[in-house]
């Protein structure tokens, strides 16, 4: 295996001559083999924190707990996070900068909030704070709007109802624009909360942070609207209890057939819903049609990297490598051989365009870079949202759980994919006047593409 980073003892260097000759000591005879606190994920290598003890009957740890969780969470990424490399700034100094952060928490809330900005440190959007977090929520506000948005051309847009017999009732509608939320600018809210939401890029930011945006423990928000008919407005949105909308995070479930034949014979596979017996399916009913469209603005049913991705390689065709860590020199990671797409005998001959955009996340991600290693294929869209690799999960006290990026996931030729994203080759985002429009502006392209000649 090929080291791609080595274990960063400098600091060990930098200290008096007593204290080096003691660390070093430490170091020469660190416990190597079987450890009982981390092990390496079988057939993955994504690190695996064992017998941590999460403290779950302390919700606000008193300051020892609380510079445990910090001091516990630092040498986990330190050492088996694999993109510590791509963080925009030092992780060597965030220990000392966060020690008063966790120090003066002075309530529950407040300790929650310092390892949620903790955690948006690494910049990974795999890492956030999962589980029941009732002062988070009640931070982020119990009562949610009825209508569904999204960034669009850098403004907040509404895109969709939650329910149908909200429609309209408020007087937005699909398209409009929300300049102000309380009478403050949505660039002003956008950078009050950043800290608060882990992301690898901004679009992921934006995708997280437009979820909770319009969230309040009041009944109503007064906003400020921009419509193509209208004048700019002020006027009240009423909110709604959770549990009374239909709410869907990032897209709406699909029901129905995960493939169907548009106009002009070109096919069409949404793997939102895909299933394994679907694939063959695919491959025989599609095999004649003049290009295929794989939608992955999603998270993928089933694992179909592989099965699928096969379908679009004339012959074994390399995509993908990793990077592990090492529980014996931690700190250390190598890179794994190249992993290929095998062809199963069978190769489609049109065209194949893949559409992407910042829902594309993960295990989308890895499945675009399988369909990408395709002679004939054409990723659409805009950039994913860079997070791709086997997770890990950490727990820390308080009773949190949050998750890491736990392999290092690259191309063949060492480019990264971590916060970059699936870059794609062409880039169309959806507009305001298309969203106005009920159009689907990514698609749109892609069947442009099939079609040229």
């Amino acid at each position: 295996m090929k080291v791609h980073f080595l274990s960063d003892l400098k600091w060990i260097y930098q200290q008096e001559e007593d204290l080096k000759s003691v660390l070093l000591d430490v170091y020469k005879n660190r416990s190597q083999g079987k450890h009982f606190y981390i092990t390496m994920a079988a057939n993955v290598g994504n690190p695996e924190f064992k017998n941590e003890n999460s403290y779950y009957d302390m919700p606000y740890p008193d300051e020892g707990y609380r510079l445990l969780s910090l001091y516990r969470y630092w040498n986990m990424i330190n050492y088996f996070f694999p993109y510590r490399h791509l963080m925009d700034e030092n992780w060597n100094t965030k220990l000392a900068e966060y020690i008063p952060v966790f120090l003066n928490a002075k309530n529950e809330l407040e300790y929650e909030l310092a390892a949620l900005q903790l955690i948006a440190e690494i910049q990974d959007t795999h890492a956030n704070i999962y589980g029941d977090m009732e002062q988070l929520d009640a931070w982020r506000g119990i009562n949610y709007p009825p209508v569904h948005v999204r960034f669009i051309e850098n403004k907040l847009v509404v895109t969709d109802y939650y329910n149908e017999e909200y429609a309209n009732k408020d007087g937005l509608k699909i398209g409009d624009v929300i300049s102000e939320i309380q009478g403050k600018p949505i660039d002003e809210i956008v950078a009050e909360k950043t800290k608060y939401y882990p992301a690898s890029n901004v679009p992921t930011r934006l995708r997280n942070l437009s979820e909770d945006i319009l969230r309040s423990n009041n009944k109503y928000l007064d906003i400020t609207l921009i419509s193509p008919d209208r004048e700019p407005r002020t006027q009240s949105l009423t909110l709604y209890p959770k549990d009374s909308l239909d709410i869907f995070r990032w897209y709406k479930k699909r029901e129905g057939s995960s493939y169907k034949i548009l106009n002009g014979n070109i096919g069409y596979v949404n793997l939102q819903n895909i299933k394994e017996s679907d694939v063959s399916k695919i491959k025989e009913e599609l095999k004649d049609t003049k290009g295929i469209i794989v939608d992955i603005r999603n998270y993928p049913a089933i694992f179909v990297p592989f099965s699928l991705g096969s379908y679009f390689v004339s012959q074994s065709t390399p995509f993908v490598k990793f990077t592990q860590g090492n529980t014996d020199h931690p700190g250390e990671f190598t890179f794994t051989d190249i992993l290929e797409i095998p062809n199963d005998g069978e190769a489609y001959e049109g065209k194949l365009v893949v559409l992407v955009n910042e829902l594309t996340q993960s295990m989308a991600e890895y499945t675009t870079m399988a369909l990408k290693a395709g002679e004939n294929t054409t990723v659409l869209g805009s950039t994913t949202a860079g997070s791709d690799g086997n997770v890990s999960t950490i727990l820390l006290p308080g009773g949190l759980r949050t998750m890491i990026s736990g392999i290092g996931v690259y191309y063949p030729n060492g480019e990264e994919t971590q916060r970059v994203g699936i870059v794609p080759d062409v880039e169309v985002k959806p507009t305001i006047e298309g969203i106005r429009q009920g159009r689907d502006e990514v698609l749109e392209r892609a069947i442009q593409i099939i079609l040229e000649e």
